[in-house]
């Protein structure tokens, strides 16, 4: 209100001022016209009309502002009104989260109070419970003392009561213990007697039963060539330049081919010869027939290696498919998946404590077969449970588990019966035997690898160290490929050169040597190599 009372003041003064402005504006014009030669009608009613002009403008002006102060008074009372509103609104809202807060602040109160309530109550209980505990306590205390005194007294009642019985049967207690083993004894040799009896029926009725056993165990003494697996492959050269082809400008070729195959090459002054060192069968064999190619076509390099070490790859693929091909033309067994007799062909190039796992099945498969001829059972099934009983052993690489229940889900996922899945499983007792097939399984396992010569613990405990040192290295982050070398001396480690930097690898080396030292035993010391290469490619069209 007190705006608007100004705003109208100032209008009403700029009025004033502008009808005073006018009236001396006319003064002066009529006195500079009398001045001269006395006004004129015409000119005293052309000044009255531009006075008149001039109020009336004046006026409008007037007008305008006085509107346009009453519109600014309006809008300003509007917007008192609305931040009178807007505070009226929240001074509500404080008014109302205020009296919110302090209900929960009533309720929290409340609340403590409860809770303290029943902290004291729980106080009182636990004290209450440890006097009760203290009391029982003391009178376990005086029952173990009274039970101690107890015995005593018993102890002494009984021997009053055996010096009472001695001097009224007239025996000591030694001549009653003897009189009373010697009637156990006449009593246990009748029961005996009676036994054997029984035993000897019911091995009347089961007579062709162990007639079986005594044939099998009769088979399991059947003895057959030893195997011995070997860990180092001879190639024989044309002649010894070969040698210097092989080795290339300042080693350049060999260590190419070393880091392709993950086969050690050894070159020494054996004449017209390089032998090839790997714990794995089937690389050391794709390392050989690459170098015997690369040694018939006499063009060693780089590139040359890598294109036949691929090809090697392939070949040996496919005489995995014709070893397992030739087992089951071997055993008469057919109708096998495809799928089933690559991996069983891949086990040629396997080996178990030193014995080659495809002879072995091979060898079991026999065995069980002659058992279930014996014991007139289905012949060509039991020697497909045996044929089958290691072939998870050809994943164990790739999938984790043990190798028994792996090549059970083989063979249940290629359609096999499920009383060979069932022999697969059981065949280590990891699942229980329930069939017969599974129990002749087992033998034939047992007698093929119980036999001399066929089984070595020391180069299985060896295998398993070179390939712990390969899964160690292959283990961190940036790694690509990993060969054990030098007879498991020294580890070969290839990195991707766009992940791992020089500094990242120096630590990859270190962290590797680390680990094997805390978790393996090794005689000497291992090296640990790690190779960051770059290569660079292009086609000249």
């Amino acid at each position: 209100m007190n705006t608007i009372v100004i705003v109208l003041a100032l209008a009403v003064v700029l009025l004033t001022l502008v009808a005073i402005a006018a009236l001396v504006m006319v003064v002066r014009h009529t006195g500079g016209v009398s001045r001269s030669r006395g006004p004129s009608p015409e000119q005293l009613a052309a000044a009255e009309a531009e006075v008149n002009e001039e109020l009336e403008q004046a006026r409008r002006e007037a007008e305008e502002i006085r509107g346009k102060a009453e519109r600014d008074a309006g809008e300003i009372v509007r917007k008192s009104e609305s931040l009178a509103e807007g505070a009226a609104l929240m001074r509500k809202e404080v008014e109302e989260e205020a009296r919110t807060l302090k209900g929960e602040i009533k309720e929290l109160r409340a609340d403590l109070e409860r809770r303290e309530g029943r902290l004291v109550e729980r106080e009182q209980r636990l004290d209450e419970e440890a006097r009760r505990q203290a009391e029982r306590a003391r009178k376990l205390a005086e029952t173990e003392t009274e039970l101690a005194d107890r015995r005593v007294e018993l102890d002494q009642v009984a021997e009053n009561r055996r010096k009472i019985l001695e001097r009224v049967a007239g025996l000591t207690a030694d001549q009653a213990k003897n009189e009373l083993v010697k009637e156990i004894e006449n009593q246990a040799k009748r029961e005996a007697a009676l036994i054997v009896r029984e035993i000897e029926s019911e091995a009347r009725k089961e007579g062709e039963k162990r007639a079986c056993k005594i044939v099998t165990l009769a088979v399991q003494r059947v003895a057959t060539e030893q195997t011995a697996e070997s860990v180092v492959s001879v190639l024989h050269l044309p002649g010894d330049d070969m040698k210097g082809r092989i080795i290339g400008r300042e080693g350049r070729n060999i260590r190419a081919f070393e880091s392709t195959t993950g086969v050690n090459l050894i070159i020494d002054d054996t004449p017209e010869a390089v032998l090839l060192s790997c714990f794995d069968p089937v690389r050391r064999e794709t390392a050989r027939l690459t170098l015997e190619r690369l040694v018939l076509d006499g063009r060693i390099h780089p590139q040359r290696i890598e294109e036949a070490y691929e090809r090697s790859k392939g070949e040996v693929r496919d005489l995995c498919v014709r070893a397992g091909e030739d087992a089951l033309v071997e055993l008469g067994i057919t109708e096998m998946h495809p799928e089933l007799i690559t991996l069983l062909g891949q086990l040629r190039y396997r080996t178990s404590y030193g014995q080659n796992v495809l002879k072995h099945l091979i060898e079991s498969a026999h065995i069980a077969g002659i058992m279930a001829s014996e014991l007139r059972l289905d012949r060509d099934l039991v020697k497909r449970c045996a044929l089958l009983h290691d072939i998870g052993k050809a994943l164990t690489h790739e999938v984790e588990g043990s190798h028994a229940l792996i090549g059970a889900e083989i063979a249940r996922r290629y359609g096999e019966h499920e009383d060979v899945v069932h022999a697969i499983e059981a065949h280590h007792n990891e699942v229980e035997v329930r069939t017969v097939e599974a129990v002749l399984t087992q033998a034939a396992d047992a007698i093929s690898g119980s036999r001399p010569g066929a089984r070595r613990e020391s180069l299985e405990a060896y295998v398993k160290r070179l390939e712990r040192l390969e899964e160690i290295a292959q283990s961190f982050d940036g790694v690509e490929k990993v060969f054990a070398m030098q007879a498991g001396r020294e580890i070969r480690v290839m990195v991707r050169p766009d992940s791992v930097d020089d500094i990242q690898a120096q630590v990859i080396a270190r962290d590797v040597a680390k680990q094997v030292e805390e978790e393996l035993t090794y005689p000497g010391q291992i090296r640990i190599t790690v190779v960051r290469e770059s290569r660079a490619t292009e086609f000249a069209r």
